[in-house]
């Protein structure tokens, strides 16, 4: 089965099939455990806050239910030659302030997405150079070939050029921006809804865009998203008809909800990887007793830190049996090879001896960085780390926090404030080479994007070299085999634990109908409900 195949499957198991009558417009109420801060659509790449734009804002292309890319404000395009293409923009779409939509703001966001400050500098290739043909044409040219172009552009949203400059809004807002920006207050996006009011971290109310320049598929007026951190209030919520979609449902309250009678939980796979890092650059680490050297710049210590963590009993006890340990740092539905990959054994004795022979007999200590509401049991899975690594003499002083916290640091500009982490990726154009570029890829180069989510440094020329020609590669089979060469080099480097792929698990109001996508992306535009 294809790769496309597989999510499609897995979208088509997802889809609750109630019946619904779209009769009247609704109001939807939507809870995540994660907050919404900044409405700018470069700050942040994480799901979530992704999802939440693409309610406002759209992109050249989309991914429709089966996460294939369509066309949305580029109605078409060609390759006109391997390096260069040529996209047809949609006309007649306007701004939700009545601006219209042409290739000047195309340009403005291609330029604003690759400038400092922004979160998706590897959505937009640094080489593409963006040239308007007329108002609604515009060349993509490279400096080299690219077949993938338009799948690294899912994420992509386009922001209106004459608005941004008219509001102070050139520049994207860093994630660990402290004085909010006028673009992270406001939006003027052309998607299907607008926003009425936001309260950064606390509540947004989104309402329906009567001049969308699509047909709706939804039957919402509005949705009132808020921000439900504590497990046991969401589902509450959720049983009670306060609210209408939360996501995630604790794993542990899954067989209640659906015993309920008045919602269900929708599970599946998810193509989200969960996995450690470590500061690998430093000489001396930020947060560790250890004085003048950095340990984790010892395989050995990173070998020993790996098979130190048995994701078998984080799968029983944590994650009550939903989730998929992983060998490699992508997901098994997006690389067709990973079959051929094995972790290394759970062997807590050998890591022992392995940090005995490093020269730490005695373990030492370290901080580990961990958000306690974006992940499925993010938290307790960090907690279990702490216990697992003490069992070899590490003693881990565990700082969790919610997700805004733990980003604004994590991210902060110069790079590399955190020790030892944990995160989430989810590879935006479901593709392996976004994951050999944006975590394993080596970010040494201040001129490149290469390695902009790998906040523990880890840098191997050799996969770069490799990565580089994977994104060139045309050839199904011989790319396949491109990146089954890069993932072993990762491998063999132990620059990275991968711990396992978390299941989804999304509340549903039985009045509601939903669609449920692989990549965990909660679109409400195609959400109906019936009539209360």
């Amino acid at each position: 089965m294809s790769v496309r195949q597989s999510l499609l499957a897995a979208a088509i198991v997802s889809i609750v099939a109630f019946a619904i009558s779209p009769a009247s417009a609704q109001t939807l109420r939507y809870a995540n455990q994660g907050e919404l801060k900044s409405l700018d659509p470069y700050t942040l790449k994480e799901t979530t806050t992704i999802a939440h734009h693409a309610h406002v804002y759209e992109g050249l292309v989309t991914r429709d239910k089966d996460l294939k890319i369509v066309p949305a404000l580029a109605e078409s395009w060609e390759t006109l030659e391997p390096t260069r293409w040529r996209f047809h923009l949609r006309k007649n779409v306007k701004f939700h302030n009545g601006n219209p939509f042409t290739a000047d703001d195309v340009i403005f966001s291609a330029d604003r997405i690759r400038a400092k400050g922004s979160n998706f500098l590897t959505n937009v290739p640094a080489d593409a150079k963006f040239v308007k043909i007329d108002d609604y044409t515009v060349d993509v040219k490279l400096d080299s070939p690219n077949p993938i172009l338009i799948s690294q552009w899912d994420g992509w949203y386009i922001m209106n050029k004459k608005w941004c400059e008219e509001n102070n809004a050139v520049a994207p807002t860093p994630a660990s921006a402290t004085t909010p920006s006028y673009a992270s207050l406001h939006e003027n996006g052309t998607g299907p809804f607008m926003i009425e009011s936001h309260q950064p971290g606390v509540k947004t109310v989104f309402k329906a865009n009567p001049n969308w320049w699509r047909k709706p598929e939804h039957n919402l007026k509005e949705i009132i998203f808020t921000s439900i951190g504590s497990d046991a209030t969401r589902v509450a919520a959720l049983l009670s008809g306060e609210v209408d979609v939360v996501e995630p449902v604790p794993i542990q309250d899954i067989q209640r909800v659906n015993a309920s009678g008045t919602g269900t939980v929708m599970t599946g796979p998810e193509i989200r990887t969960i996995f450690l890092g470590m500061d690998q650059v430093r000489d001396e680490l930020l947060y560790s007793n250890v004085k003048g050297k950095n340990p984790f710049k010892d395989i050995r210590v990173r070998e020993a830190f790996y098979k130190a963590i048995d994701v078998e009993l984080i799968k029983s006890r944590v994650m009550r049996g939903l989730s998929t340990p992983s060998a490699l740092m992508v997901a098994p539905q997006l690389y067709v090879l990973s079959k051929d990959f094995a972790r290394p054994k759970f062997d807590p004795d050998g890591a022992k001896k392995l940090l005995t022979e490093a020269g730490y007999p005695d373990g030492f200590e370290v901080t580990m960085d961990c958000p306690n509401d974006r992940y499925v049991n993010d938290a307790a899975i960090c907690q279990a780390v702490v216990g697992m690594l003490a069992r070899i003499g590490v003693k881990i002083n565990l700082l969790a926090q919610p997700k805004a916290q733990y980003f604004a640091k994590v991210l902060k500009p110069g790079g590399y404030q955190t020790s030892f982490y944990m995160l989430g990726w989810t590879p935006a154009s479901s593709d392996s080479h976004n994951v050999l570029n944006d975590i394993l890829g080596c970010r040494d180069d201040p001129k490149s994007s290469r390695g902009e989510a790998n906040l523990g440094g880890y840098c191997n020329k050799k996969l770069d070299e490799v990565a580089d020609k994977v994104l060139q590669e045309a050839d199904t089979a011989k790319r396949d085999l491109l990146i089954k060469e890069a993932f072993e080099i990762a491998a063999k480097d132990f620059g990275y634990i991968p711990l396992h792929q978390q299941a989804l698990a999304w509340g549903v109001s039985k009045k509601v109908k939903l669609t449920q996508r692989a990549d965990n992306q909660v679109l409400l535009y195609w959400a109906t409900k019936q009539e209360e």
